[in-house]
C-alpha cells in the first residue's frame, strides 16, 4: 500500500520563509509527476506546482517567483519551498504522486498539511 506523508505546515509570518515535504513509501516500482495543491475555506482546492520526474516544472501564477518545487528522487520526497508568503496562501496544502506500485497506476494524495500566513 502506497502513503504520502506530508510535514513542515505551520504558522509563518508574511515574507518569511516555510519548506513543506512529502514522503512517498510503500510498495513502489516508479514515481512520475508529483505536485502540491491546496485548498483554503471555502474555495475549491487548486493546484500549486508540479514537476516531472526529469524535473521540469510548473507553477500557479500567483506564486511564481515565490514557491520552488523540488524532489529527491533517491528519497521519493517533494519539496515545496515557500518564500515571502502572503495571507492569501493559508491554505490546507495537499501533496500528489502519480506512482506506480504493486496495486497499478494510481494517483495518490497525502493527508494535507495546514499552513497559515499571519503576523
Amino acid at each position: 500500500q502506497v502513503q504520502l506523508v506530508e510535514s513542515g505546515g505551520g504558522l509563518v509570518q508574511p515574507g518569511g520563509s516555510l519548506r513543506l515535504s512529502c514522503a512517498a513509501s510503500g510498495s513502489i516500482f516508479s514515481i512520475y509527476a508529483m505536485g502540491w495543491s491546496r485548498q483554503a475555506p471555502g474555495k475549491q482546492r487548486e493546484s500549486v506546482a508540479s514537476i516531472t520526474s526529469g524535473g521540469s516544472t510548473s507553477y500557479l501564477d500567483s506564486v511564481k517567483g515565490r514557491f520552488t518545487i523540488s524532489r529527491d528522487n533517491a528519497k521519493n520526497t517533494v519539496y515545496l519551498q515557500m518564500n515571502s508568503p502572503k495571507p492569501e496562501d493559508t491554505a490546507v496544502y495537499y501533496c500528489n504522486a502519480d506512482i506506480l506500485a504493486v496495486g497499478g497506476h494510481n494517483n495518490y494524495w497525502g493527508q494535507g498539511t495546514q499552513v497559515t500566513v499571519s503576523s
